[in-house]
């Protein structure tokens, strides 16, 4: 690796590829949720440029679905789920503070 930053896509390049492919515009506070995530999750992995999220709308929530490179999902859930478990931490803190109900999954 050549420094910190190399073939790590920024957050709003990210953030720009969510909004292309969803259907209707992000809110204030998606758009948030998703800086943070990627923000996080791109600086955990080996892979950043496979790193995808996704907002389901699931029974009143928004549920955030992170996939990343198969070799990377043990750094995302982390030992006994620790990692994951702090970044649905961190979801609870913005939900309480923006009045959303959000959700976060990690999938294959």
């Amino acid at each position: 690796m050549s420094g910190p930053d190399a073939g790590i896509p920024s957050g709003d390049e990210l953030k720009e590829a969510l909004a292309a492919a969803a259907a209707d515009e992000l809110t204030i506070g998606q758009e948030r949720v998703v800086e943070l995530l990627s923000y996080i999750i791109v600086n955990l992995v080996e892979h950043p440029d496979e790193v995808s999220l996704d907002i389901l709308h699931q029974e009143g929530r928004d549920v955030y679905k992170v996939k990343v490179h198969p070799d990377d999902l043990g750094k995302v859930i982390g030992k006994g789920g620790q990692t994951a478990r702090a970044l649905r931490t961190l979801l609870v803190a913005v939900s309480a503070r923006t009045d959303q109900r959000l959700g976060l999954e990690i999938v294959e």
